[in-house]
C-alpha cells in the first residue's frame, strides 16, 4: 500500500469532501477500521483519477468520469469481484454527497460494474477438518505456547463460525466457559453471544491455563489471543496459522479462516439447524446471506445423488 508520501495531493475540496466521507462511515455506519480503509482507499483512487483528468470540485465528478475510473481499474487487471467492489464503493459516496448537497445530481446511479463471479464458498468436508485439527493437536503435545493457542484459535473458529477480526478481538472476559459461549462485535459494532462445543472449550481452556501465561506482557491487556511479542493476536496472524494448516491438508483447495466459517456453516445446516438460528450465529444481517449455505448443501447432495444413484 502506498505511504501518506506517496499519495497525490488533492484539490482542497476533493479532499474535504473525502474526510466528510470517511467522518460519516466512522461516525454514523459505525464501520469497521479494516472497512473504513478499503472505502476510503477506493474514494481517493477515484478522486485522484478526477483530478488528473482537471476535476477541482464534487460537481465535476460526471458519470464519463466514473465510468473511465472503472475501466481503468478494469485494464490492471483487478477481478471482477473487486470491479464490482470498488463500483458499491463509489454508489455509496455519491449517494453520500448528494445527500450532503455537495452533488445536485447522484451520476453513480446509472454507473454499472461486472456482476461478481457467482461461486460456491469453499467448503472443507468433516474429514478433512478432523485431519487439520488432529495436526494441530499433535504439535501442541509439548505444551508450546504457539501451538496450543494456535490449536484454540482454529477449534473456536471452526465451533464457532466467527469471522477472522471477531476473534482477534475476544477479551478473557468474553468467554463464558460454563455456558460455553463466547461474545464477539460484529459488523456495525454489533454484539451476539455464539455458543461452542467441548472440543473448542477444552482447547480455548488448555491455552488460558498453559499457554497464555507464557506470553502474557506487563501491556497484554485482556486479549485472549496473543502474538508472540505479548499483544492481541492480529488478522494476519490468524489467517497465517489457518492457511498454513489448510495446506498441509494437500488435498482441499479451501483457503484462509473463511473456509472455516464456511464449513461452520454448511456442516450446521447438514445436520438440521435451522437457517435462522445459523443467520443469528453467523451475525448476518441478512438471512439472503445465509441462503448461500443452503445452496452449497443442495449442490454436495446433488453431487452424492450423481454418483450414488443407479438412474442419476
Amino acid at each position: 500500500m502506498d505511504s501518506l508520501r506517496d499519495r497525490t495531493a488533492l484539490p482542497e475540496p476533493l479532499d474535504q469532501a473525502l474526510a466528510g466521507f470517511v467522518r460519516y462511515l466512522t461516525a454514523e455506519r459505525a464501520r469497521s477500521a479494516h472497512t473504513v480503509r478499503a472505502y476510503t482507499a477506493d474514494v481517493r483512487s477515484l478522486l485522484e483519477f478526477a483530478a488528473a483528468e482537471g476535476s477541482t470540485a464534487v460537481p465535476d465528478l460526471q458519470l464519463g468520469t466514473l465510468r473511465r475510473w472503472l475501466g481503468a481499474q478494469s485494464e490492471s487487471g483487478v477481478s471482477r469481484a473487486t470491479l464490482a467492489r470498488r463500483a458499491a464503493t463509489v454508489r455509496s459516496f455519491a449517494t453520500w454527497a448528494s445527500r450532503e448537497g455537495l452533488l445536485a445530481d447522484n451520476p453513480a446511479v446509472r454507473l454499472k460494474a461486472p456482476k461478481r463471479d457467482k461461486s460456491l464458498p469453499g467448503v472443507l468436508q468433516q474429514q478433512q477438518l478432523k485431519r487439520l485439527l488432529a495436526g494441530l493437536e499433535e504439535s501442541a503435545q509439548d505444551g508450546d505456547p504457539v501451538a496450543l493457542r494456535n490449536k484454540a484459535m482454529v477449534e473456536l473458529l471452526y465451533a464457532t463460525g466467527v469471522r477472522v477480526g471477531e476473534l482477534a478481538g475476544i477479551d478473557v472476559d468474553d468467554l463464558d466457559p460454563d455456558r460455553r459461549t463466547v461474545r464477539v462485535l460484529g459488523k456495525g459494532n454489533k454484539e451476539r453471544t455464539v455458543p461452542y462445543g467441548v472440543p473448542a472449550a477444552l482447547a480455548v481452556d488448555d491455552w488460558l491455563r498453559r499457554g497464555r501465561p507464557h506470553l502474557a506482557r506487563p501491556g497484554s491487556g485482556p486479549a485472549a489471543f496473543l502474538g508472540v511479542r505479548g499483544n492481541r493476536v492480529d488478522q494476519r496472524q490468524v489467517r497465517a496459522v489457518v492457511q498454513g494448516a489448510l495446506e498441509k491438508l494437500g488435498d482441499t483447495s479451501a483457503t484462509g479462516p473463511h473456509a472455516l466459517r464456511h464449513s461452520a456453516a454448511t456442516h450446521l445446516l447438514d445436520g438440521g439447524a435451522d437457517l435462522r438460528a445459523v443467520q443469528e450465529i453467523l451475525g448476518h444481517s441478512s438471512l439472503a446471506t445465509t441462503q448461500i449455505y443452503t445452496h452449497v448443501s443442495v449442490e454436495r447432495l446433488r453431487q452424492s445423488y450423481q454418483q450414488a444413484h443407479p438412474r442419476a
